[in-house]
Formats: C-alpha cells, sequence, structure tokens
C-alpha cells in the first residue's frame, strides 16, 4: 500500500535496539483504510496503550488499544477505517503524551493530529528553496523573535506577534532595506510557557522550554486549535523570506526538555534520554534542571531526523543551536554529515558553551575550545563581544566602547575570525589562550543577542550619564567592528532602530512593554538605519571583509601599530579579489580624534564620522589619517 504525505504527527526514524542494528519505526503512518503506529519503548513496560480521541482537548477517548510489543523496545497497532482529524496519544504507563516525534497537535500540544500534510503547502511550495551553497561569512544574520518584531502597534503590520506578520510587505521591505539575507528565528517549535488557550491575556516568553519539537508553535499562528493552520502558516513565512532572498534560520533546543516527569521523552521511555550524575541525580548542563543525552543512539538519530525533518518539510535553511556545549561532538559532525548528504547549503552554528558542568566528558562535547573537530559547524565569538562591551557577568563594566585600554588584542581575534594569526598575541585575548577556530567562518561576530542586554542598554549601564549623540557614535562603531570581522556577523533585531529593552538583562518573560521593538524610532533616528544598511551593502560589495578561509586571513589581513582604544587593520593585496587594492579600517574609541600611521599613499575615504559613501567623502594622502572620536574610519587606495 502506497502511503501518501499524510501523516500524523508522529514519525520518528530512529535506531529502536542498538544492539540489533539499523532498524528504524514511524510512530504513526496514516493512510486512508489504515493507521499503524509504533512506539519505542522499554520491554518492561507493564501495558502501552494508544488512545484516540475526536478534539485536541477534554472529552473521551473515542477508542483504547492495547498496544503490542512486535520487537525489541517496539510496540505496535494497527487501526483500520480513516482517522484523519483526529487525535492520540500514548501511554506507557507513564502518563499520557503526544510522542515524541509530533508533526500536528491540538491546542497546548498534548495531543498527536492526524492531518494531510499536503494540503499545508502554500502555492508554488514545491518550487521553493534555497540550494546555492555560501560561505557562512557571505550570511549577514538578523536574530528576532516573533512578537518583539511586530507586535507594537508603530509597527504597522497586521498579524502582530504572529508568523504572518513575516509575510508582509512592509516587514519584507525592511529587511530587504537593511540588506540581512539571513533571519534567525527563535524558537518557533511548540513550547510549554505560553498557553495557547488564552491568548487574549498578556503571555510572553522566548520559547526555550520545548515540548513537540516538531511542530510550529501554536501562540504564533492565527488559530492554535486547528492543527494544519501553524503549519500552513509558518510555511508561508518562510515562502515570503525566500521570495526575497532571505534564508530562515531555526533556534534549536535539543539540550534540555521544558521538564523531564511531564516530556514526551520521559513519559514513553523513562531514563533514556536524559543524563544522570553519577550519584543517581539528573544532570543539569543546561541551567533548567535536566540535561539530554545526545550521545545516546535514540537521542542522536531524534536529533538528526528532527533537523532533516525541518529542512525537508518547512525548507529551513540553517540552525542555531541553544548551549550546542551539551551535546557531544559525534552527534553534532553526525548531524552536519547527514544535512551535507541531502542539503549542503544548511547553515549550523550554535553556542559553543553549557550553562554548568554536564554528565559527559568535557573533552568530547560540542564546546568553543573543540571547534576545530567540527569542521562546517560556527559558534558565536564572545571575545570580540565583551571586548567592545563589556563582561557578561557584570552589566556595568565598560571595555573598549567605554575607552577602557587593554581590550584591543581580545578586538583583533574576534576581526580575524578567531583562527591562529601571527600579529594575535593570545596571551592578552580575553577567555581563550588558543584559537578555537580553524576557518573564520566558524565564528559568529556580534555584540549583542536576545539573551543578556540589548547594545543601547549595556552602552547605557556601562557609560554612566552617556548622551544620545555619543551613544548613537559607540553603536555604530560597534557593528562597523562586527560588519568588518572576518566571521559570520549577526546582529539582533531592532539594533537598526536603536533599540532598548528598559534595562532589563534577562527578558525571556518580560511583558512586550520591554520587549517589543518602537518602530517609530525609524524616524527619531535615521541615521542609525542609514549607516547599518550601507554598512551591510559596503560588506557585500566587498569581499575583503569576508575572506572564508584561515589561510587569506593570515595572507591579506595586517594589523596597523596602534596605542590605546585603537585597533586598525589593512586588507592587502587586493585581497578576495577585491576592487579596492588596499582597504584600512580603524576603529577609535578614545574620546578624542587620534591619529594613526598608514602606509603612505593616497586614499579615497569610504567610512567616516557616522557616515558611509562608497563612493567616496574624499581624499586622504600622506601616511597617518586623522580619526575622529568614538568613530570608525575606512579608506582604500
Amino acid at each position: 500500500m502506497k502511503f501518501k504525505k499524510i501523516l500524523v504527527m508522529g514519525i520518528l526514524s530512529f535506531l529502536l535496539a542498538p544492539k540489533a542494528g539499523a532498524q528504524t519505526f514511524s510512530e504513526a503512518c496514516y493512510t486512508p483504510g489504515l493507521t499503524r503506529f509504533q512506539l519505542f519503548a522499554p520491554d518492561n513496560a507493564k501495558q502501552v496503550t494508544l488512545r484516540i480521541y475526536d478534539d485536541g482537548q477534554g472529552g473521551k477517548p473515542v477508542k483504547t488499544v492495547k498496544m503490542k510489543r512486535t520487537a525489541a523496545e517496539t510496540y505496535s497497532a494497527e487501526l483500520k477505517g480513516d482517522l484523519k482529524g483526529k487525535f492520540y496519544t500514548f501511554d506507557t504507563g507513564a502518563g499520557e503524551c503526544a510522542g515524541v516525534f509530533a508533526k500536528a497537535v491540538g491546542v497546548n500540544g498534548q495531543r498527536a493530529a492526524i492531518i494531510d500534510m499536503s494540503a499545508t503547502d502554500p502555492e508554488g511550495w514545491d518550487t521553493d528553496r534555497i540550494t546555492t551553497v555560501v560561505s557562512p561569512a557571505d550570511l549577514i544574520v538578523y536574530e528576532m523573535h516573533h512578537r518583539d518584531f511586530s507586535v507594537d502597534s508603530s509597527s504597522g503590520l497586521v498579524n502582530k506577534g504572529k508568523f504572518l506578520a513575516l509575510t508582509e510587505p512592509k516587514a519584507i521591505e525592511h529587511l530587504k532595506k537593511l540588506g540581512v539575507n539571513a533571519v534567525h528565528i527563535l524558537p518557533s517549535f511548540d513550547y510549554a510557557s505560553v498557553d495557547e488557550t488564552r491568548l487574549n491575556e498578556p503571555q510572553y516568553n522566548w520559547g526555550y522550554d520545548p515540548v513537540n519539537y516538531n511542530v510550529p508553535e501554536g501562540s504564533y499562528s492565527t488559530d492554535p486549535y486547528t492543527p494544519a493552520t501553524r503549519i500552513k502558516e509558518f510555511k508561508q513565512m518562510v515562502q515570503a523570506l525566500h521570495k526575497a532572498g532571505i534564508r530562515v534560520i531555526l533556534d534549536v533546543v535539543y539540550n534540555h526538555t521544558f521538564n523531564i516527569e511531564g516530556s514526551n521523552f520521559e513519559r514513553t521511555y523513562p531514563g533514556y534520554f536524559y543524563r544522570k550524575t553519577a550519584d543517581g541525580r539528573w544532570s543539569d548542563g543546561s541551567g533548567c534542571g535536566n540535561e539530554t543525552a545526545s550521545e545516546r543512539p535514540a537521542m542522536r538519530k531524534f536529533m538528526i531526523e528532527s533537523v532533516l525533518y525541518w529542512v525537508k518539510e518547512y525548507h529551513i535553511d540553517g540552525f542555531r543551536f541553544d548551549l550546542m556545549g551539551v551535546h557531544d561532538i559525534e552527534t553534532m559532525n553526525q548531524i552536519r554529515a547527514a544535512l551535507n548528504k541531502e542539503y549542503p547549503a544548511t547553515i549550523i552554528y550554535g553556542e559553543g558553551w553549557s550553562a554548568g558542568p554536564c554528565a559527559y566528558p568535557q573533552d568530547k562535547l560540542a564546546m568553543k575550545a573543540n571547534m576545530s573537530s567540527m569542521p562546517g559547524i560556527s559558534a558565536f565569538g564572545d571575545e570580540l563581544r565583551d571586548a567592545l562591551r563589556g563582561p557578561f557577568n557584570d552589566d556595568h563594566k565598560g571595555a573598549f566602547l567605554a575607552a577602557v585600554p587593554g581590550n584591543e588584542e581580545s578586538i583583533k581575534f574576534g576581526i580575524a575570525g578567531a583562527i591562529c594569526h601571527p600579529q594575535v598575541d593570545m596571551t592578552k585575548v580575553n577567555y581563550s589562550k588558543e584559537a578555537w577556530a580553524a576557518e573564520p567562518v566558524q565564528m559568529l561576530s556580534y555584540v549583542s543577542c536576545h539573551d543578556d542586554m540589548c547594545l543601547v542598554d549595556r552602552l547605557r549601564t556601562s557609560i554612566p550619564g552617556i548622551g544620545m549623540d555619543e551613544l548613537i557614535r559607540l553603536d555604530l562603531l560597534a557593528q562597523t567592528a562586527v560588519m568588518t570581522s572576518q566571521g559570520m556577523p549577526f546582529i539582533l533585531s531592532g539594533e537598526e532602530m536603536l533599540r532598548d529593552k528598559k534595562g532589563v538583562h534577562n527578558s525571556f518573560n518580560s511583558p512586550d512593554s520591554i520587549n517589543r521593538i518602537d518602530w517609530t524610532n525609524l524616524e527619531k533616528y535615521p541615521q542609525v538605519m542609514d549607516y547599518y544598511s550601507k554598512l551591510i551593502s559596503l560588506r557585500k560589495n566587498h569581499p575583503a571583509f569576508r575572506l572564508g578561509t584561515a589561510d587569506k586571513v593570515r595572507r591579506h589581513l595586517e594589523f596597523l601599530p596602534v596605542q590605546d582604544n585603537l585597533v586598525a587593520f589593512r586588507l592587502k593585496d587586493n585581497a578576495g579579489g577585491d576592487a579596492w587594492k588596499n582597504i584600512i579600517v580603524v576603529l577609535n574609541s578614545a574620546k578624542e580624534a587620534r591619529t594613526v600611521a598608514v602606509p603612505e599613499g593616497s586614499y579615497t575615504v569610504v567610512c567616516r564620522d557616522g557616515v558611509i559613501n562608497e563612493s567616496g567623502l574624499g581624499i586622504v594622502s600622506g601616511s597617518e589619517v586623522n580619526v575622529p572620536a568614538q568613530s570608525a574610519l575606512i579608506i582604500h587606495d
């Protein structure tokens, strides 16, 4: 019998019994005449029950079936008749749940749904996919939360806080004008902390509390009760961004679940999917009460199948792994290999750290220090971030932007893309005493993200009494360092509008009044959006800023001797085949203008004192240049 592309929420292919080999199964496979159910559960389960419901919540089951053990750790059932539109749960004795690989769910994700997945495809979906393989350095990543971006009345968007907001012309045109070519969406899978039955009440969360990893979040849809709606609207969002030439990167949180006892993992196979410490306690490397065991065959296979599913079904272009340092290196490499085989254009990056000690050897974890063992995977460069704005653990302490000397070497390390460079003295670099990136594209260059204070708030807390003019100068200076780095540049949504969060450090559950983007700032501070968009255009137009390999960076990137609170470098000898023979970038965080020695020559100025014009802002000649206070200078010959 040929199975249609009609899915219940549960197809999961993973190793059922590692000792038995490569056996795989699907939790539910539908045809109009018969639906087969299978579940990965322990051999000693007293009873595994399948329940069928008419609705996604409430009511009694219309059918209850005792599943039979048909193979090692495998329980099966077959139901005749057409179950399309029904809901189901599994119960191994630890409580009902939707299974571990739900693909469609009812409201709040408590029950799995049987739907026609092909009916969720927007018109033209078959031809929607970005397949061009590019260097990560060619991307400009824009991190956003669905509510933050569109919920404020000033956005002018109709579908506030929804997937569909990113299908609206105003949203698309803003992203295109800014120049970003990749949107990183914060967790958009079904998560626990927002009650989808109470969306008329104030609720907010970033979404780092997974329930159903492979179903879009219902609160971002226009109808969380109808399983197909969230799926179709997510696809419409992806399609609209793709038509604009913008990739979609999904934030994935495989390192922990919302809780243990109520999780689908624990309810289907107690004790298997999580790590424990030597004394038998749940390990907490995630800082959220639990950590998953990526090294175990079924969990590893789950992660591989999950990312492949998001690429196949939703045309996702990349993944950001939350607390990637909780996962083992082998699993991350197998994910990269699986994507390379079918979808080589897919980008992978993550946080190269954990939130605490893990119950697994650190030298086998996907930590930043181990990035050389994970080719094709990137990590955030917190050395550059904190050298610019100050340490993560002290909001009031400044760094380079606050004219605090001693951060220059760390910035140079970030400019080089966290690789070994002969002019970077690693003994003076914060956090890392050895270069951790084998290639510069393994480092994400950034100064702020959703986590921790946004850039504007950090400048205000670390530089008491800062005025708006000074704040804008330093904001632009920070992003110039990010965009001229050899890594993969990354910005937080709203930074182009001088966004703030009223000083809140960790706004994961703060209200919209804290997290929302104020779009009127585009009119209040037009020079910020203008600078950001021209800076992005400058990077795109000049391959010298995105050389891509360590050898090229070492050959063409030369740092110039400078004083404290200055970083200067030259991209020489037509780096990357650039039309500009030599490019010099100077970052001056001092409160006064500074003079910097440069190779003798005649140079065209393209960036000076907060203004960018690639056609030229004038000519400077000689062996030194003057750089205005708290600003960047970019010249070329």
